[in-house]
């Protein structure tokens, strides 16, 4: 009897079933687990225990959650997808799994389904944690907060995705969490920037706008038009690089 070929499955299910291998990859994997929740969750409750966000009239945990949803953000789209990315890529893990019926298109969308997977649930212990230490956001902040950190997951993950095919894998890895840590610190990500010149031309800054999104979201229950265009047009420009740059080996 001839076998009968078997057809690959859909296209949506095929992807799905990529975002959740990669997810529970990054569960199982000490040292992201490390970046993406652990490392998180020390800044929410040292930033808040030492009041180093001070104001009359909002509290302290109030201004630092919503920058810590953002750290987090970026720490499991930009670099732990993309130390991720670069090492695959290196191996080449990446170029044969381009190779298969999932294709570019699909693998490069399953990722971004475990990002998003990923980023529920660090939003899920941070949001709960934040709650816990007194973090008080209005029922309105919820269509902001889950749109900037959707746009916000999207963007970085372009992002760590370029990175990723364009230089080495031990060059993404230490550019990755430089540039998550520099971002965070002082790119606008978990604290306010100052409102002088330094701080208008940061404002250009992917991590400025995401920070700013969340906290205009959490804060006053409204969406910054501003940051949010700024934060589509990185995305715009990093695919346009990826497209042109990005290389499978």
């Amino acid at each position: 009897m001839t076998a009968v070929p078997r057809l690959p499955a859909p296209a949506g299910r095929r992807i799905l079933a990529h975002g959740l291998y990669e997810t529970r990859n990054v569960l199982r994997n000490g040292e992201q687990l490390l970046v993406s929740l652990v490392l998180p969750l020390l800044v929410l409750f040292g930033a808040s225990r030492l009041e180093l966000i001070t104001s009359a009239d909002v509290p302290s945990i109030d201004v630092i959650t919503p920058g810590v949803l953002a750290l987090a953000v970026m720490a499991s789209a930009f670099t732990g997808q993309g130390i991720a990315t670069g090492f695959e890529r290196q191996y080449g893990a990446l170029a044969y799994l381009s190779t298969t019926p999932l294709g570019p298109v699909g693998l490069i969308a399953g990722k971004v389904c475990a990002v998003m997977c990923v980023v529920a649930i660090q939003a899920a212990v941070l949001g709960t944690a934040a709650v816990v230490m007194g973090w008080t956001p209005d029922a309105a902040a919820l269509p902001g907060l889950l749109l900037g950190m959707f746009l916000g997951a999207c963007v970085f993950t372009a992002l760590g995705l370029l990175l990723a095919g364009t230089v080495r894998a031990e060059a993404t890895l230490a550019l990755s969490n430089v540039l998550w840590v520099l971002m965070g610190a002082a790119g606008g990500a978990v604290f306010p920037l100052p409102e002088n010149l330094a701080g208008t031309i940061l404002q250009i800054l992917p991590s400025a706008a995401l920070g700013e999104v969340l906290r205009n979201a959490s804060l006053d229950g409204a969406v910054a038009l501003q940051p949010l265009l700024i934060l589509t047009v990185w995305g715009v420009l990093a695919l346009l690089a990826a497209k042109r740059w990005f290389t499978w080996t």
